[in-house]
């Protein structure tokens, strides 16, 4: 009878976790749509807004979630990012993250912006870019962007749920940085967000 009891602790406690889990997700969702419903900081153009019914996401799923191994790269060289317009932006190597997914291992640069750093809010925020298989069908044909920040520790955790287009997805006007060839991945990253968001 107590065995039965701990386990069904342990069932609640696993529910409630992944509760936990989902609705920070959904909390990075409802953020995402409201930053482009609101017309002073969306990237849509002023008639496309009005329209504007929130993004297509793949359905949740936590395998995408992963701890990866975290190696700090010393003596970064500073390189400039190709980006959709002649901008070059300044960003470094920060460190590579090494992780399975799909019973791959796989293998991501994550950046840092030179000018972001000197800023006391983005000092600790990280830029991983990525592309891969879904692109130019089921999500942006550039390529997709996750926002992190300096692990304390020798891993990070990188939540492909959490995945957000460039503005250039939505307008040609912006300039974006281009996902460098190395964090192609080989693989479906079947989360985050999709292509095209919804509207009337």
């Amino acid at each position: 009878m107590r065995l039965v009891l701990l386990i069904g602790i342990l069932l609640q406690m696993n529910t409630i976790i992944g509760q936990s889990y989902k609705d920070s997700v959904l909390e990075f969702q409802s953020h995402l749509n409201a930053e482009y419903q609101d017309s002073e900081k969306s990237p849509l153009e002023k008639s496309d807004v009005k329209k504007f019914k929130g993004h297509d996401f793949f359905p949740i799923d936590e395998n995408f979630k992963v701890k990866a191994e975290f190696k700090r790269v010393d003596k970064a060289v500073p390189f400039l990012m190709k980006t959709t317009t002649d901008r070059l932006p300044t960003y470094e190597i920060y460190g590579v993250a090494t992780f399975e997914l799909n019973n791959q291992k796989l293998k991501l640069n994550i950046y840092q912006s030179h000018s972001l750093r000197d800023t006391e809010e983005y000092k600790d925020y990280l830029f991983l870019p990525f592309t891969d298989l879904t692109n130019g069908d089921e999500t942006y044909v550039g390529g997709r962007f996750i926002d992190l920040e300096i692990p304390k520790e020798d891993f990070i955790i990188i939540d492909f749920n959490k995945a957000y287009n460039p503005y250039c997805a939505y307008s040609p006007k912006y300039s974006c940085p281009i996902p460098p060839k190395e964090n192609d991945l080989p693989i479906h990253i079947y989360a985050g967000i999709k292509l095209k968001p919804h509207s009337k």
